[in-house]
């Protein structure tokens, strides 16, 4: 791969029009204003992160941690753009240094995707084909489709909801730039190809994320029907490292926050990431700032962190740009840091699956949320399968009508029902389910 061809303008769905401009405005600025702008993106702000909204303590979920993904995309995207027009001159003039605001748009698109509930959503709907009623749908699709809906990823719903042109809408879905579009591939293969849930594109959209790559000369590494495989977008690399550090270290100052974590504990987990001379310059700076609230003194070593953690990414993906380029690099970024910030990486996530992952709070919500997407799952697919039954009727009249749900194709139908579903937020997912449940009326 090279930076000239990867770093591309070209719009999906609108490759052979010549629109119109009133400002000034990059290609890839105007990416990241229609995102800010958009519904989903917007129905961020009442998704889970990992903690269920609190009341009195505000804790993230997937909005603020889009937004604080994509800042941190933005740090990365501009110190590589940097160092790569340094190294070359020539890089200057071109797109190149637009790389810091391609990255931070697709972190605040990274999540777009993710049903309900967090993992439990993702789960119930997994599920539903593969251990609840949905079980018998299976001799009655393809292979690729059932694969599809069995391992459902918010990841390559992400790009669906980008991409697919939904009823109504126009060419290309958000006609979104190649280059945006790209960096949230974070799992260049199709369903069938995944070794594990993760995939990147459902076969929907296989050969819209094919003319990508080929716009972008993203290489195919495998080909061989089963195990088709594409090389990783290099941005890919920075989204997820920026999405790493933030859910990571600031799902520890949420656990703070809400007393999982003690002061002593959360401090030596992020103290850790530093040798003893940092160390001790931040408790000097802690001490010459005057710092006595304890939310303070965790918001400080939380920035030294995400700042030491950046910096390491930053200086990893430079070192291993040829790798990068090739197709050749394994793992994240994170996974391939220093010795000393890689280990008090992984003591944090040790944590995290111990002690908040596991917490009574977060169980709860997962516990209750898949109960809640079953159901839905459950009430909708056999109203699709029975349209002609009055309560059918009723049930279908609330899809949107961008969802193609009264198609004559069962396959299209299915996944006009999983896309409604999992572009619901949790409160209305809530609401849905006590309503055709009977549990809550508009009246009472």
């Amino acid at each position: 791969m090279n930076w000239q061809q990867l770093i591309s303008n070209r719009r999906l769905g609108q490759e052979h029009k010549h629109l119109e401009r009133h400002d000034d405005r990059t290609e890839f600025k105007r990416d990241y204003d229609r995102l800010i702008f958009s519904a989903p993106f917007r129905r961020l702000q009442n998704k889970t992160q990992v903690f269920p909204l609190p009341g009195s303590v505000f804790v993230h979920n997937r909005l603020t941690h889009s937004l604080e993904v994509a800042s941190v995309g933005m740090s990365l995207g501009n110190d590589i753009a940097r160092a790569l027009c340094s190294k070359n001159h020539d890089f200057i003039d071109t797109l190149l240094p637009e790389i810091g605001q391609i990255v931070a748009t697709a972190c605040l698109a990274h999540d777009l995707g993710n049903p309900p509930f967090g993992h439990s959503g993702e789960k119930a709907i997994q599920t539903f084909f593969t251990e609840g009623k949905g079980l018998y749908l299976k001799e009655r699709v393809s292979p690729e489709f059932w694969c599809d809906i069995t391992k459902f990823d918010g990841n390559a719903n992400a790009f669906r909801l980008l991409a697919h042109s939904f009823k109504g809408r126009r060419q290309g879905g958000f006609a979104m730039t190649y280059s945006t579009l790209a960096s949230i591939v974070k799992y260049p293969f199709p369903s069938i190809a995944a070794p594990k849930a993760k995939f990147g594109f459902f076969v929907s959209e296989r050969e819209l994320y094919e003319a990508v790559a080929k716009e972008l000369g993203i290489p195919q590494l495998d080909a061989t029907p089963g195990h088709e495989r594409w090389a990783r977008y290099p941005l890919v690399y920075l989204v997820e490292a920026a999405d790493d550090i933030c859910y990571e270290i600031m799902d520890l100052e949420d656990a703070f926050k809400l007393k999982i974590l003690s002061f002593e504990e959360t401090t030596t987990l992020m103290l850790d990431f530093f040798d003893e001379t940092e160390q001790n310059r931040i408790r000097s700076r802690i001490s010459d700032e005057q710092l006595t609230d304890v939310n303070e003194k965790v918001q400080y070593l939380r920035a030294c962190v995400i700042g030491k953690l950046e910096n390491e990414c930053v200086k990893t993906f430079l070192e291993h740009e040829e790798e990068i380029l090739e197709g050749t690099f394994r793992g994240s970024l994170i996974q391939n840091i220093s010795e000393r910030q890689r280990d008090a990486y992984v003591a944090c996530t040790k944590v995290s699956v111990e002690r908040i992952y596991k917490s009574r709070p977060v169980l709860d919500v997962e516990l209750s949320g898949y109960r809640i997407m079953a159901t839905l799952m459950e009430l909708m697919v056999e109203a699709i399968e029975h349209p002609e039954r009055y309560y059918s009727q009723q049930l279908i009249g609330r899809v949107s009508s961008q969802y193609d749900i009264s198609s004559d194709d069962l396959e299209t139908r299915l996944m006009a029902v999983v896309d409604y579903i999992s572009g619901m937020t949790d409160v209305y997912a809530l609401d849905v389910y006590q309503k055709i449940c009977g549990i809550s009326l508009p009246i009472i």
